[in-house]
């Protein structure tokens, strides 16, 4: 008989980074967890001699894979309570400089398979009226930089997907958190960033040189991604969890910055947005 008493939850992209970071985390609490990557056996070692994890090969552009690992899922623990949509990867690039077959690689996996993944969980979580839903999106989900607009689009999408979300299933009981990282600590640059081989000269001072310092950053970030995770649990055990979670100095200050920034500017522009409605 599966365990009522503590949240299932189902992590994708637990190989690396957050994912697995958070896995260990759930996992060392007792919880049911299963944990996710392309190949399971880069997560074996998560859940080896526990009888609270599972580990599933889980390539998130797969719809069949997604189907089988939501049912093992359900089989073994009878329910998903808390689904973390971690798997993802950056591209950067200029956006002249930017590929077509990596764009669309990472809308793939950044959006349709975030997409993809959420739909496969919400029948079980509306059927039950409860669920909790985290989508791992970035400071880049507020902040388009430089040689990131590729990779800004797709935390942007997941944004306004979450908002929809978030209206349709708290009637239903289902909530929904956008975590939001800055810089941590973990080995995405190296692993989980691929960058375009296509260099303009113009654009060296602003694509080019974040790309460089992108590269040059990794493993010196001031993000501790065991902290997140423990932010994270904390927030899906609230009765009233955030609509967006910022997690880290450097996105507070630039997603504070930006949307104080925005609204600014909106508001200065009053008098001309209201001015193009029809007369009262």
């Amino acid at each position: 008989m599966a365990d009522t008493s503590s949240p299932v939850w189902f992590i994708t992209g637990c190989s690396t980074g957050f994912g697995r970071e958070l896995a260990k985390l759930t996992l060392d609490r007792g919880w049911p967890t299963v944990v996710t990557a392309r190949d399971r056996s880069r997560v074996a070692d998560l859940v080896e001699g526990r009888e609270n994890g599972l580990a599933v090969d889980l390539d998130v552009v797969n719809g069949a894979q997604i189907e089988a690992a939501v049912e093992a899922a359900e089989q073994k623990f009878g329910r998903i309570d808390v689904l973390v949509n971690n798997a993802g990867y950056g591209y950067q690039a200029a956006i002249e400089e930017g590929e077509e077959n990596e764009i669309r690689a990472m809308f793939d996996a950044n959006v349709f398979g975030l997409f993809a993944m959420t739909r496969a969980v919400l029948p079980g979580m509306r059927t039950r009226r409860r669920g909790h839903i985290l989508n791992i999106t970035s400071q880049a989900g507020f902040i388009g930089f430089p040689g990131s607009g590729y990779y800004a689009a797709t935390k942007h999408a997941v944004e306004g997907f979450s908002d929809a979300l978030a209206a349709e299933g708290a009637p239903l009981g289902i909530k929904v958190t956008c975590v939001a990282p800055g810089p941590f600590r973990t080995d995405w640059a190296g692993r989980s960033l691929r960058q375009t081989p296509n260099r303009i000269a113009d654009y060296a001072e602003t694509a080019g040189a974040r790309m460089t310092t992108t590269s040059n950053y990794s493993g010196q970030q001031p993000g501790d991604p065991v902290r997140a995770g423990e932010a994270m649990i904390q927030i899906t055990e609230s009765s009233n969890p955030p609509r967006h979670l910022v997690l880290g100095e450097m996105a507070f200050d630039g997603v504070t910055g930006k949307l104080k920034e925005r609204l600014a500017e909106i508001e200065s522009l009053k008098e001309l947005t209201l001015s193009a409605d029809f007369p009262k």
